[in-house]
C-alpha cells in the first residue's frame, strides 16, 4: 500500500503528518513501513536519519530520481521503519527531467515496484510544490492524503492540486485514489473554524473526521530529532495522530 502525503503550500504540517503517520504505523500498529522523503527540504530525513549531514547525493532519493538507480534504503532508530532520505540537490529535478527522454514520471514507481512487497505501507513525503517530483510520487501511489491548514490561501491551493491529480489519472495512473483531506494546525480561532467548515462543505465525506490540533510538542519533537510518539505520547498531537491512523486503517 503506497500513500502520498501532499500539500501545495509549505508550512502546512505535511512533513509532520508524514513522520507521524509512518512512525505511528510502525511503532504503535506494528506495521512494516518505508518512508520515502521526496521533498528537497529533507526535513523527514533530518529527524529520522542519524548523522544526516553525512548523507551523500548517491545515498539519497537523488540516486533513483536523477540517476535511475535502486532506492537507497536506510534503517532508522524505530523498529519496523526504514527511510529513503532526501537531499537538497533533489531541487534540480525539474531542470533535469524536462529534457529526459524516458518515462520520467515513472522513475520512482519503477524502483518501488521492486521493494514494496517487503513493506505493509510505503509513505511518500511529497514536496510542497506541484512538480515532476510530485508527479513521480502520485504515479507510484495507490492513495493520496492532502494536508490542509487553516487559511484562505491554503484552501485556494486545493483547486490546483486537484487538477494535478486529475492529470495524473488521465495520463499516468488512472486508478489513483484521493483518500482524504487532513485538517491540521487546528486552534480555537474563527479562521480555523471557518476554514474547517468550508472544507467540510466542499469535500464532505472526503475530509477525515480526525482533526490535528496546533501543538508545540510536535515542533519540539522535531527540533530534538524525534517523532511525536517517542517525544511525548501523551501530547494532544500524539493522541490525534494515533486516532488518525486508526481512521486511516478503517478507510483502507
Amino acid at each position: 500500500m503506497i500513500i502520498s502525503i501532499a500539500s501545495q503550500k509549505g508550512g502546512t504540517g505535511k512533513t509532520s503528518s508524514s513522520l507521524s503517520i509512518a512512525s505511528g504505523l510502525a511503532d504503535i500498529f506494528n506495521k512494516k513501513v518505508l518512508l520515502v522523503d521526496i521533498d528537497p527540504q529533507a526535513n523527514s530525513s533530518k529527524v529520522l536519519v542519524k548523522d544526516y549531514q553525512k548523507i551523500s547525493k548517491e545515498d539519497s532519493i537523488c540516486a533513483t530520481i536523477l540517476d535511475r538507480k535502486p532506492l537507497p534504503i536506510h534503517s532508522t532508530g524505530i523498529e519496523n521503519l526504514d527511510i529513503v532520505p532526501s537531499h537538497i540537490l533533489l531541487s534540480n529535478t525539474d531542470i533535469e527531467l524536462t529534457t529526459a527522454k524516458d518515462h520520467r514520471e515513472g522513475r520512482l514507481n519503477r524502483e518501488l515496484e521492486k521493494v514494496k512487497d517487503d513493506y505493509d505501507f510505503v509513505i511518500i513525503d511529497c514536496p510542497p510544490t506541484l512538480s515532476w517530483l510530485t508527479i513521480n510520487a502520485f504515479t507510484a501511489s495507490d492513495h493520496i492524503i492532502i494536508v490542509v491548514a487553516p487559511g484562505y490561501f491554503e484552501l485556494d491551493s486545493l483547486n490546483q492540486i486537484g487538477k494535478t491529480i486529475k492529470e495524473v489519472r488521465e495520463y499516468f495512473h488512472p486508478d489513483i485514489n484521493l483518500l482524504g483531506y487532513l485538517f491540521v494546525m487546528s486552534d480555537p480561532t474563527i479562521n480555523s473554524r471557518t476554514s474547517l467548515k468550508i472544507l467540510r462543505q466542499t469535500y464532505t465525506e472526503k475530509v477525515f473526521n480526525t482533526i490535528i490540533p496546533r501543538n508545540t510538542d510536535l515542533r519540539d519533537a522535531h527540533f530534538n530529532k524525534q517523532v511525536i510518539f517517542r517525544y511525548n505520547k501523551e501530547a494532544k498531537s500524539s493522541q490525534a495522530y494515533k486516532k488518525l491512523i486508526s481512521e486511516l486503517l478503517e478507510r483502507l
